[in-house]
């Protein structure tokens, strides 16, 4: 098998399994690992999937810019941003991530609602503008371009100085065994703070996002309470996370 019918037949098998094991792979094709790896790597590369020990996961799409990420799965991101919105009551303390879902949250927010909003996002603050009864606390700290968010120690040591009802977390991959993460290690640590300072964490997440995995882990899904997802995935794709004993709460 050539180099390229090698390649394609990997990724045949991450559509199809949702996971590479290089051992079993090597075994089926009568090659060495060493030669799988190297095509796994090679993917990686190209951003083709996500190297994991043993094998490979599928790679998330929302790992571009923020930009670029405003043009992936518009609708859904709304639909989602919308179904979050409306569990927002008022009196809450609400933690809200940065990214392109988290904007179509604060986009779809009840005219007259009395919350304070926390966000590391200048974007999302913004967003917050008009709401007269929102009270905004943005956390400061380096502003992270690519998703222009704040990280770093400063945006942390904010963070454990709160205590909200509920977070909204956005990801870039959620994952079953890779569990929730992000395309940034600083940003991983800012979502996981936010998290611990939360009664409930609800991911935000786009069907493109299920299944799949980005280089740096925030936390297992046994650490969040459930998923905030469009109401079109069929339930055998949901099935998993319902077993895991997360709620699902279809936009």
């Amino acid at each position: 098998m050539l180099t390229d019918q090698r390649k394609q037949h990997i990724l045949n098998i991450l559509k199809r399994d949702g996971q590479v094991v290089a051992k079993i792979l090597s075994q089926e094709l009568g090659l060495s690992e060493d030669t799988i790896r190297r095509d796994l790597r090679e993917l990686a590369q190209e951003g083709l999937l996500q190297r994991v020990h043993g094998g490979a996961l599928p790679a998330s799409p929302a790992v571009a810019n923020f930009a670029a990420r405003e043009q992936i799965q518009v609708e859904s991101k709304v639909a989602i941003g919308r179904a979050a919105a409306q569990l927002i009551k008022n009196g809450q303390v609400v933690m809200l991530d940065g990214g392109t879902t988290a904007v179509q949250v604060a986009r779809n927010l009840p005219a007259n609602l009395q919350a304070t909003i926390v966000t590391h996002s200048a974007r999302i603050a913004i967003e917050l503008l008009d709401y007269a009864g929102v009270e905004v606390i943005l956390i400061g700290g380096r502003l992270f371009k690519h998703s222009v968010v704040s990280v770093g120690a400063v945006a942390i040591e904010a963070i454990r100085h709160i205590h909200a009802d509920v977070y909204f977390m956005g990801v870039t991959g959620v994952h079953l065994e890779a569990g929730l993460t992000t395309g940034d290690l600083e940003e991983a640590y800012v979502k996981r703070a936010l998290s611990q300072q939360a009664a409930e964490t609800l991911v935000l997440a786009s069907q493109e996002k299920l299944g799949a995995a980005s280089q740096y882990v925030i936390a297992p899904l046994s650490d969040v309470s459930g998923l905030i997802v469009e109401g079109t995935i069929p339930d055998e794709i949901l099935a998993p996370y319902v077993e895991m004993g997360l709620s699902i709460i279809r936009a």
